[in-house]
């Protein structure tokens, strides 16, 4: 069965996918995401591993080198196209979140 295409990225994919439009392997993924969010976002080793290999198979991203123990990935371009359909979605969330809160759409009957 195949599997069924991301329709939205959690907050761990999408940081995860953004580290990756640099090749990292994985315990500098954790690094960055974590530098990039002030901390806000920490990923766990099993998290990751978990979504490296998942993303991997499903041809987001691809193992660039085996040095070391050390994995190294970077994003496909059908990676980056997940990423940048996610950061789109992201922003017309935020957009009508800002409308309603600036009193510009109203709906009547509700």
């Amino acid at each position: 069965m195949a599997r069924k295409p991301l329709e939205s990225l959690t907050e761990p994919m999408y940081y995860i996918l953004l580290s990756l439009t640099e090749e990292r392997h994985g315990y500098a993924v954790m690094q960055y995401v974590a530098a990039l969010t002030g901390g806000r976002v920490a990923i766990g080793a099993g998290t990751l591993y978990a979504l490296l290999g998942r993303f991997e198979r499903d041809g987001l991203i691809r193992l660039t080198r085996d040095v070391d123990k050390r994995k190294y990935y970077v994003l496909t371009p059908e990676g980056r196209r997940a990423l940048e359909e996610e950061l789109q979605r992201l922003q017309r969330r935020a957009a009508d979140g800002e409308r309603v809160l600036r009193g510009e759409v109203h709906h009547e009957g509700a």
